[in-house]
């Protein structure tokens, strides 16, 4: 009688509206009780490398795992049940005698002092909650009120009438909040104690049990456990009253100290593990690249929720062993504490896949021990060591200007309109092109007049010497011929994009085609976007966009990586090319006179199996780049400082990048088939 009329009072607020809300309640009940099974909690992705071993990082909102009942210590289940829900097992989603009971105690204290929520109530609170997708639907789960306590009992024994009570207790104690950053049963038993929750004691799982009913209060990792310990022992006596365990197994366990073992868990990529520090710059770029698949949903931030929530185990493309090379040979050549970056990117022709993604900086934000910036008079840090800046590419950063390395472009070009690779050009050491230009150096007569880097260069040049010995009087000859818009135009179909507003301005189409400078290199670029230009050439001129994922596992096993290639430039005209390209290696061409010198020919030497690649400098050696590739292997590697351009390397320095390069490319191979290059 007692409990009748505590329910009549509970639910009179409900009564007057009753007749002009039912219908509208009723619709938005079923709505929810439909639902419910359809909304999944949120759940941590985990991001591996390819070995599918090596753990990246994770990305999450929520840390939380899914897992099965089976995998959870029988302590913890009994301890949850002793804790938060004695009669568990005797009600039907609705513990008529708790809400009683805490209906008398709420009067009494004239506020909210206790719930009365069985663990299906609070199932449903929290899937509701987790479910939410605007502020006012997660107020509507949270709010304390008499019509969300209604709306819980309803849907409490809705759902028990549909699932099994092992299903339940599964579903909660994977969705509750432990404290500390930990939500479910998995995250709490890794924060807390590093360990799986099956494995845990009955002490611990007693522990974890007592957080739920106010995890900030109880958190033994960030408060003084004492709070933390009378919790679990009241939850131990609980656990003995309610015959889950025995008296003399509750002494015992009431006499352990709470003994934490606290792990801390990555989240993005500034928290990627010390050890492998050196993926952090690839992660950065796969966070980058994800937020761009319109696939993954319709903005940046529907993207980035799939990621945080979605529960998906993405395996990357980079290779551990060619990524440790690569990180060897980066700092053989330039330390950690040098102004200027010395990187390289290797990508895999016919895929876009990303192999490896180094440079001679450690990714964290923490810049107040850096070293100064080279640039005259400036008092700022410089980016060394320490930075998050996309060096290597794949974010917003312009990059550094290439040099002769976009001499490819030009040659593509040519080569699509239907200029074989005989064309012959007459090469001064100087020219007076047809580019009209601005005052400078490099004018006479208001035309643009570039120079050879050596006289040795001066003479008749078809584009294999031409590229080899890489003449930029031919150069700028042969891209008169076929148009500095078709040439800018290429670049642009091969991946590049332009980020500065000097670069946007020129490569406007109204003004390309009097863009004459482009030819040799003008233009900011990265070494992701070069080592993927070239692995297009070598892919027979199939490109494909860089891409950071082998494998993309949704909850439900489904794959969501998917290789977007597609046929950019004729086969022809990018074999045609790549004959051209192996005169820069000592390879020598298939088809026509290299010349009797180039500008990298000990490459061959060192990568022992058929190369083709191009050098690249810019005025003055202000940077300098070299871009290999064979038919398996793409890299491009660059040295430049990145916060003073005007702070040259010099020429002792362009080695550096050819012989990175050339390393990777032979040991990254290593036992792997020799491959020649196909003669159109």
């Amino acid at each position: 009688m007692i409990t009748g009329l505590i329910l009549s009072a509970l639910l009179m607020p409900f009564a007057y509206v009753a007749g002009k809300m039912v219908k509208a309640e009723t619709a938005t009940f079923l709505a929810m009780e439909s639902q419910l099974d359809d909304l999944p909690s949120a759940q941590t992705s985990y991001i591996y490398a390819a070995d599918n071993s090596t753990l990246l990082t994770m990305f999450y909102e929520e840390y939380r795992q899914e897992t099965s009942l089976v995998n959870m210590s029988p302590y913890l289940i009994d301890a949850i049940v002793a804790a938060e829900d004695a009669r568990f097992y005797a009600h039907n989603g609705v513990d008529i005698y708790g809400l009683a009971r805490a209906f008398v105690a709420n009067r009494k204290a004239g506020s909210v002092s206790q719930g009365g929520s069985t663990i299906t109530m609070q199932y449903v609170r929290m899937a509701l909650r987790d479910g939410a997708t605007t502020p006012e639907d997660v107020l509507d789960a949270t709010e304390q009120s008499n019509a969300r306590k209604l709306r819980e009992v309803r849907l409490a024994m809705a759902l028990e009438k549909r699932i099994s009570k092992q299903a339940i207790l599964e579903r909660y104690l994977n969705a509750a909040y432990f404290g500390h950053r930990a939500y479910g049963a998995f995250a709490a038993a890794k924060v807390y104690f590093s360990k799986e929750p099956q494995d845990l004691t009955l002490a611990e799982a007693a522990t974890l049990a007592g957080l739920v009913k106010a995890p900030t209060d109880y958190d033994p990792a960030t408060n003084d456990a004492t709070a933390a310990k009378d919790r679990r022992d009241y939850v131990l006596q609980k656990m003995t009253e309610q015959g889950f365990v025995s008296p003399e197994e509750v002494a015992a366990a009431q006499k352990e100290p709470v003994l934490l073992t606290v792990y801390e868990p990555q989240n993005d990529c500034q928290s990627v593990a010390a050890e492998v520090n050196s993926y952090a710059f690839f992660c950065d770029f796969f966070k980058s690249w994800w937020m761009q698949q319109e696939e993954f949903g319709a903005n940046p931030g529907e993207r980035l929720q799939m990621l945080r929530r979605g529960g998906l185990r993405v395996v990357t493309s980079i290779d551990p062993k060619l990524q440790g090379m690569a990180m060897t040979r980066v700092l053989e050549k330039e330390k950690m504490n040098s102004s200027y970056a010395h990187g390289v990117t290797m990508i895999e022709p016919g895929t876009g896949r990303v192999r490896a993604m180094a440079v001679n900086r450690i990714y964290s934000a923490d810049q107040s021990a850096n070293g100064p910036s080279m640039a005259a008079g400036s008092t700022r840090p410089g980016s060394y060591p320490n930075t998050v800046a996309p060096l290597l590419g794949g974010g917003d950063i312009p990059g550094y200007q290439a040099g002769s390395t976009f001499k490819m472009f030009t040659m593509l070009a040519a080569l699509e309109a239907g200029m074989p690779l005989t064309t012959a050009y007459h090469s001064p050491q100087q020219l007076v092109s047809q580019y009209v230009a601005e005052p400078g150096p490099a004018v006479c007569g208001g035309r643009w007049c570039p120079q050879n880097a050596s006289a040795a260069m001066t003479g008749t040049q078809t584009m294999w010497s031409g590229f080899g010995k890489s003449v930029n009087t031919y150069f700028v000859q042969l891209e008169q011929a076929v148009g500095a818009d078709k040439v800018v135009r290429m670049a642009e179909r091969l991946g590049l994009r332009w980020r500065t507003d000097v670069d946007q301005y020129y490569a406007d189409p109204v003004r390309s085609a009097g863009w004459g400078p482009f030819t040799l290199g003008v233009a900011d670029t990265t070494p992701l976007e070069m080592a993927n230009a070239y692995a297009t050439v070598a892919a027979h001129g199939v490109y494909c966009q860089p891409m950071p994922v082998n494998q993309i596992l949704t909850r439900d096993g489904k794959d969501l990586a998917e290789p977007k290639c597609h046929q950019e430039v004729p086969a022809s005209v990018a074999n045609a090319a790549t004959d051209a390209a192996r005169c820069v290696t000592g390879y020598k061409a298939k088809g026509g006179s290299c010349g009797d010198w180039s500008t990298a020919g000990g490459v061959y030497g060192i990568v022992g199996r058929p190369v083709a690649g191009k050098t690249g400098t810019t005025d003055d050696t202000r940077a300098a780049w070299f871009v290999g590739f064979t038919p398996q292997l793409a890299g491009a590697s660059f040295i430049a400082d990145p916060d003073t351009p005007s702070h040259a390397v010099g020429d002792s320095q362009s080695q550096k990048p050819v012989n990175t390069v050339s390393e990777l490319l032979r040991d990254g191979l290593a036992g792997q088939p020799i491959m020649d290059f196909t003669y159109p």
